[in-house]
């Protein structure tokens, strides 16, 4: 007699959330000023107006723009605004950071206008792992959101997950 093998997990009313599905659908293409740069370090302004002038913007069409400068100088304010100016109305959103910093605010800015109705009196595991590496602002928004309207909530995996907070009976 073969004892059949019972998917507990699956057969469970926990729900996973997984930071991945928070992630913009859009492309986020980045926006390095320090290419604008006299030697990458230096702005003078009327090189850099010049060359902003020139450069082709056509690449952000309706993408989301990460504008930053990767260069270890002091960029003037005026500098952010001209090259926003450029690209807006071209680029779907701009947003100041580099990639990975856009990425982690669009993440948070969608975990925060999250519909919370199916998490009511549930359990819930965030997951810990992942494709991307999001930073402990994003943990924080979450526990913050659910902490008051779930049943448990837990980190990791089902199969080893920490409990963070559960409902006293």
């Amino acid at each position: 007699m073969v004892k059949e093998i019972v998917n507990r997990v699956a057969q469970s009313e926990l729900i996973t959330i997984d930071f991945s599905d928070y992630v913009p659908e859009k492309e986020i293409v980045e926006f390095d000023l320090k290419q604008f740069l006299f030697s990458e370090t230096i702005l003078k302004e009327k090189e850099f107006r010049l060359k902003l002038k020139k450069y082709d913007v056509n690449k952000f069409h309706n993408k989301e723009v990460a504008l930053f400068c990767s260069s270890e100088c002091i960029i003037p304010m005026w500098a952010y605004m001209l090259a926003t100016s450029k690209i807006n109305g071209i680029a779907s959103e701009i947003y100041s950071g580099s990639k990975a910093e856009f990425l982690q605010k669009k993440t948070l800015a969608n975990i925060q206008n999250m519909d919370t109705d199916k998490f009511i009196n549930k359990k819930v595991i965030v997951k810990g792992c992942g494709q991307i590496q999001f930073n402990e602002e994003l943990y924080i928004a979450i526990t913050r959101k659910l902490r008051n309207i779930v049943s448990s909530l837990m980190f990791g995996e089902a199969c080893s997950a920490v409990p963070v907070y559960k409902i006293k009976k």
